[in-house]
């Protein structure tokens, strides 16, 4: 097939690309890579480059590339009826089995679910539903939001805000005021080199106690946080952090949202991760993996105890004021069940549990020891290697150096993907949960031989 040799110039000259330096691109200092097809790991480009994929696009593509069985139910779905809104009681096949499935795999305690496109739209729609929750309790005054550095939920103005990312608030006029953030539940950075993993879930709960006391737990209307810390370094919480948060969210009637964007559906081996790590949420934010990026989608579940309170709301003040136009999209719900169906018929979330657990294990076995490696962590189907100057007194590399773009640059020469994450000089690896144990030899041994090169 002829290609469009325009295509690559169309590209510098038109197409503004998220998460990218401007000038660069725009001048062709860049390379720019243009993705033509894709089946299980593996992704082609346009130059017939097979790469697999170790990070699933963004963490999103659960279920591999190529399933024609997505593929055919979206057709399905376009050609019985493309589109119809969900305002005002109105719905379809899809989004109404959508939301029952959802609910089937939810933590028991949930209730309905709100549908969006993006994660960050998702949170927004949170905060609105904490607000307005509060606002039907009487309590106006209950509006800040706590989330942790290092976090992050999105790009919107409050979701941009929640984030606690430099570089998601530099010269954006974020966070807003309602937002504060508090420690991160990072323990290879702890300030405190002699503090226990038991000692640092202490300090953790306690600062942010300190925290709601100073602001006043009447202003505080909930927290928000990702069962493992996802963009800001892929960090398993240390031991006992949940129960330990949840206790302090407990004593000051405090909401939690917890930011599943990345780990619902399977990615820790379990369907959430507020079921791997006994969170109790009010409210869980979903993506990604609800569709496996077949088509965009998201959503908001909603406990019982807060949907009961959204009906009161209602009851006084009329209709609820918020909606998207393409909320619960027909064809965005039909990729959704399709997922969810192959997810199950696949096994992927216990296969996820244990290639998780194979990952981890051989990227610790191939890169412990290396004397610029400061840390191999992970979770499920999450890993991250981080990468230092000086291993025995936890000297990191200086940022200019760019040490960790450049390991995934090398690991790319290899016919790998890997994500160079922000803040750090950190490796991350989220593969599809469809990966097998030979491909996931493929990545260690990529990521060793880049390191090596990289690092010495």
């Amino acid at each position: 097939m002829l290609k469009n040799d325009h295509l690559s110039q169309w590209d510098h000259d038109h197409f503004f690309h998220p998460s990218t330096h401007l000038g660069q691109f725009a001048r062709g200092e860049m390379p720019n890579r243009i993705i033509t097809g894709g089946e299980g790991v593996y992704i082609v480009d346009r130059e017939d480059n097979r790469l697999l994929d170790a990070f699933a696009g963004l963490y999103c593509v659960n279920v591999g590339y190529g399933r024609q069985e997505i593929a055919e139910a979206i057709a399905a779905q376009a050609r019985e009826l493309s589109y119809y809104h969900s305002y005002v009681g109105h719905g379809t096949e899809s989004s109404i089995t959508l939301a029952k499935m959802i609910i089937e795999r939810a933590p028991e305690n949930m209730s309905r679910v709100y549908f969006g496109l993006g994660g960050s739209d998702a949170n927004e729609t949170n905060i609105k539903l904490v607000w307005y929750y509060n606002n039907v309790l009487g309590r106006p005054e209950k509006k800040k939001i706590i989330s942790r550095w290092r976090g992050y939920h999105g790009s919107g103005l409050m979701s941009g805000s929640l984030t606690g990312l430099e570089l998601f608030h530099k010269q954006f006029d974020l966070p807003l005021a309602p937002v504060l953030h508090t420690d991160a539940p990072y323990y290879y950075r702890r300030d405190d080199l002699s503090l226990s993993e038991e000692a640092f879930t202490a300090q953790c709960a306690e600062r942010l106690e300190a925290l709601i006391l100073k602001e006043g737990a009447d202003t505080i209307a909930a927290f928000i946080g990702e069962p493992v810390l996802g963009t800001g370094g892929l960090v398993p919480p240390p031991a006992g952090y949940w129960q330990a948060i949840q206790a302090v969210l407990d004593k000051h009637d405090i909401l939690l949202i917890a930011d599943e964007v990345v780990t619902g559906f399977g990615r820790l081996g379990t369907a959430f991760g507020s079921d791997h790590y006994g969170m109790r949420p009010e409210l869980i934010t979903i993506a990604k993996g609800l569709t496996s990026a077949y088509a965009p989608l998201s959503g908001t579940i909603v406990s019982e105890k807060m949907w009961k309170v959204l009906e009161q709301g209602t009851d006084k003040f009329g209709p609820i004021g918020h909606g998207w136009t393409y909320s619960a999209h027909p064809i965005c719900a039909a990729a959704g069940v399709a997922n969810l169906k192959l997810i199950d018929q696949l096994g992927l979330v216990e296969k996820a549990g244990v290639m998780g657990e194979y990952l981890n294990k051989a990227m610790r076995d191939a890169l412990a020891d290396h004397p610029h490696v400061g840390e191999v962590r992970g979770e499920g189907m999450l890993c991250a290697v981080e990468l230092v100057e000086n291993k025995e007194d936890r000297i990191f590399y200086d940022a200019s150096r760019k040490i960790g773009p450049m390991v995934a640059a090398e690991m790319l020469k290899r016919g790998v993907i890997a994500r160079a994450m922000p803040q750090g000089d950190i490796i991350g690896f989220s593969p599809p949960l469809c990966i097998e144990k030979s491909e996931i030899d493929i990545v260690v041994d990529a990521a060793q031989n880049a390191i090596a090169v990289c690092c010495g």
